[in-house]
């Protein structure tokens, strides 16, 4: 960790922001290591499976725009109160009143998309504490927070089999309110916090070419990341035979390898930049997304590959995040909510592609291969803008951190 980096900012929110994103990204995927038992005992199709996983990401990403005008509203510990309050609500009634059909498990999708959202809530709380060069630490350490994708895969499916899947919703309030006390008692807004912005500024930000190549290239990174973190448990249990259980296994060591990377993600891009640390995760996700796609003969080869998969997403993850603030640091809540919405639609894509691609062609090669060639056109996109970041908004003296 870099010297200074505990002082320049302010530690108890870093933390605070860092639990309330690790909670609300455990149930915001929580459909995804239950997959298996709701699809039994709702029959559905490998189509319906596949579109279940995925509406609570592409709810998390639309959500995410108006969270992020939320918090440049009412600043960001208001916004993450009222989302952790709806959640909440929302797993108390699918608990107490059960789900008994294929569009209940839909209309609670919806609202999980809410802690979903909560990206845009705690990325903007740590950033605006801390300076230029700590940024990619920051929002490293608060980005973290998907790890939270590793206990929905590691405990979900056990829990659904030993007390009823409809029962998980219920234990899930447990954490999640432990996680709401200690953000009422440690979250604190920043003073530098920018004004409220008018609706005019808000669209001022999709003038800017920047903003859309940011929202691709998240799209790419953190879409390939939470996509694989819905589907997995389901693609191991279809493709290898995998108990629930064990594929709930199987995917959280693919999740938790992506989430560790994320922090270290960060860290690379402030010290080689972030253009640099972001080219090197396309290339490496894009090939063993193509290698994974082949049909591997053991699931233990798979998890091994998708594990380096989800390692370069995640530490891509990191290293977007590192460069929107440089460029957008009066609009980051705005941006935080329009890349994180991208990032959500690049998830919801690759979910209910895989389901599709398995109806259709009884593989899910496709959509795996479809995705690997995304990564290839970011990568293509980072090295078509990176000489005119690096001589504008990213040029030595303009910027204190390495672009």
């Amino acid at each position: 960790m870099q010297s200074g980096f505990w002082k320049a900012g302010h530690t108890p929110t870093l933390f605070a922001a860092f639990l309330y994103f690790d909670m609300s990204f455990m149930v915001w995927v929580l459909l995804g290591p239950l997959g298996v038992q709701v699809s039994d005992a709702l029959g559905l199709s490998p189509a319906q499976k596949g579109f279940m996983v995925a509406v609570p990401v592409l709810s998390g990403a639309l959500l995410r725009v108006g969270m992020g005008v939320l918090v440049d509203r009412i600043g960001p510990k208001m916004a993450g109160l009222i989302g952790q309050a709806v959640v909440l609500a929302a797993l108390a009634a699918a608990w107490l009143l059960g789900i008994h059909s294929y569009g209940q498990v839909l209309l609670l999708a919806v609202f999980l998309g809410v802690a979903g959202a909560s990206f845009a809530v705690a990325l903007p709380l740590a950033s605006r504490w801390y300076p230029p060069e700590h940024q990619g630490t920051a929002l490293g350490i608060a980005g973290a927070g998907n790890s939270g994708t590793v206990f929905a895969a590691l405990f979900a499916p056990s829990l659904a089999a030993a007390y009823g899947w409809q029962n998980v919703f219920g234990i899930a309030l447990i954490p999640l309110g432990v996680a709401f006390v200690v953000y009422v008692l440690l979250a604190k807004d920043s003073p530098d916090a920018p004004p409220p912005k008018s609706f005019k500024e808000y669209l001022a930000v999709f003038r800017e070419a920047d903003a859309w190549w940011f929202m691709f290239f998240y799209g790419v990174t953190f879409g390939g990341f939470v996509g694989l973190s819905s589907s997995l448990t389901i693609y191991f249990n279809d493709q290898y035979g995998l108990s629930p259980v064990v594929a709930g296994y199987f995917t959280a060591a693919c999740v938790f390898m992506g989430s560790m990377m994320r922090p270290l993600g960060g860290m690379l891009a402030d010290r080689v930049g972030g253009i640099r640390a972001l080219s090197i995760m396309y290339a490496v996700a894009a090939f063993f997304l193509v290698v994974v796609s082949f049909n591997l003969p053991s699931s233990w080869m798979a998890l091994l590959i998708f594990a380096c998969a989800m390692q370069a997403l995640g530490m891509g993850n990191g290293a977007v995040f590192q460069l929107v603030p440089q460029r957008f640091r009066r609009e980051i809540g705005v941006m935080t909510g329009l890349v994180g919405m991208s990032g959500g639609i690049g998830g919801f894509y690759l979910a209910s592609s895989l389901g599709l691609s398995k109806q259709v062609t009884g593989t899910y090669q496709t959509g795996l291969l479809i995705f690997a060639a995304l990564a290839v056109l970011a990568l293509i996109g980072l090295t078509r803008v990176k000489t005119r970041w690096r001589t504008t908004w990213g040029a030595v003296g303009v910027s204190a951190a390495r672009i």
